[in-house]
């Protein structure tokens, strides 16, 4: 086969074969193809598209175009969750604990911070002695053992994508809604899993901005995970305002141990959270049905299992043994903490969540650059939701910053994030919105 065949076959809306697609993955992988044939392709998926069974093999050549992790030795269901990433978005710290309470396997291999969106591993980072890439081995002890590692990408899994999408991200291709399914299924399929739930974000904070381009790409990923042989469902979610109260590092990694003993709780997280539970406890068979897994989820929780597992996950990837009763002493904190008031008294109609996202990188919580050295202990909290009233005693946020004149800037972004009015003016939106199955 000739690369330029490939290209020209797709180019003038032709479907390729599993044959042709593993021939090009397996270029990708071992350099044969060149990066102009590599973009050139990835141009003509962007405008011709892939069918699903294209979309299925493209994903299934990439899964292995390197390691697929085997847990034969684990007598529990591998389940996994994703999001397509928001503005306070930390149910990974809550939902890996809770799901090993109720008996699933938890290989949650996670990312850092993409644009205004935060990471899980920059979150695990501000954990004192947390190993977010520890070898295969100790990855697999933790799951074996607690039920739930959370890390960062181990090994050779899934190189072809890291290829690809190191292309598309300089030819203008990463929003091919055929080329993300590709890339984030491969992964997942390689870490071995068995359950997957997907939570797609849409909304000011989210990278698919509207409803229905979030459907889209939910119904795409559903679709084309459930054909490669991975039992997974998606949940659309709200993101038209920060998840959580906190946004940044620490102060999210903070929130989750509360969240998690139970002393304060953030309703739009405890919503997401158990319902993305509850669909993976269906999807591994611990639960009839996703409702049952749900107030299996609760339970979890209520009953302080979930935290007793963070806990002892956290000790065993090198985190502090009593971390769980004396967070607030190994996290970092922040020189100067600042309310932000509103310029008027009312109630909050709106929030550009994007824009909160941002000054939280602008206080230096996200990268700028690649080479960005991460702040863990910026970042806002008592965040104001849609629907809360502010005025001279209720802010719209407290800022943690470096200094003075850093949190002076994010106090003026995150007024301008804000919409003030009055009750009236209030639509509350479902923190799920739909949900799609195969």
């Amino acid at each position: 086969m000739l690369p330029q065949e490939l290209i020209r076959k797709k180019r003038d809306g032709g479907t390729l074969d599993a044959a042709e697609i593993q021939f090009f993955v397996k270029g990708l992988a071992d350099g044969s193809v060149t990066e102009g044939q590599v973009s050139a392709l990835a141009m003509a998926i962007f405008f011709k598209g892939l069918t699903v069974d294209e979309r299925v093999a493209l994903t299934l050549a990439m899964r292995d175009s390197g390691d697929v992790m085997d847990w034969s030795g684990i007598d529990a269901p591998i389940l996994d969750k994703h999001s397509t990433g928001g503005v306070g978005d930390n149910v990974s710290l809550m939902l890996a604990p809770a799901l090993a309470a109720c008996g699933a396997a938890v290989p949650m291999i996670s990312g850092r911070g993409l644009g205004h969106t935060g990471g899980t591993l920059d979150k695990f980072d501000s954990i004192p002695g947390y190993k977010t890439q520890p070898d295969n081995a100790l990855f697999k002890k933790v799951v074996k053992e607690i039920g739930c590692a959370i890390i960062g990408q181990t090994g050779n899994l899934a190189p072809a994508d890291k290829r690809f999408y190191a292309i598309r991200d300089v030819t203008g291709t990463v929003e091919s809604i055929d080329l993300i399914t590709a890339s984030i299924l491969s992964k997942k399929l390689a870490a071995g899993l068995q359950g997957l739930v997907l939570d797609v974000k849409w909304g000011s904070g989210a990278f698919m901005a509207s409803l229905e381009d979030a459907r889209a790409l939910a119904e795409s990923l559903v679709l084309v995970a459930n054909g490669a042989g991975l039992k997974t469902t998606a949940l659309l979610t709200d993101m038209n305002e920060p998840l959580a109260s906190a946004a940044g590092n620490a102060v999210e990694v903070q929130n989750a141990v509360d969240f998690l003993k139970g002393t304060a709780i953030d309703n739009r997280l405890w919503d997401v959270t158990v319902a993305q539970g509850g669909e993976l406890l269906a999807s591994g068979g611990i639960a009839a049905t996703a409702e049952a897994g749900s107030d299996m989820m609760r339970e979890a929780f209520e009953s302080g299992r979930a935290a007793e597992k963070f806990a002892r996950m956290v000790h065993a990837l090198g985190g502090p043994a009593d971390f769980m009763d004396k967070a607030e002493v190994y996290l970092a904190k922040a020189p100067v903490e600042a309310p932000v008031y509103a310029e008027r008294n009312g109630v909050v109609t709106g929030i550009d969540a994007r824009a909160v996202g941002v000054a939280v990188v602008a206080l230096g919580g996200g990268r700028r650059a690649a080479a960005d050295v991460i702040d863990p202990s910026v970042g806002l909290t008592s965040l104001a939701g849609v629907g809360n009233t502010v005025d001279a005693d209720a802010p719209l946020a407290i800022v943690h910053a470096r200094s003075e004149a850093d949190a002076e800037e994010a106090a003026i972004a995150v007024r301008k994030a804000y919409t003030i009015g009055s009750a009236a003016d209030v639509v509350q939106r479902p923190s799920v919105v739909e949900r799609i199955a195969p």
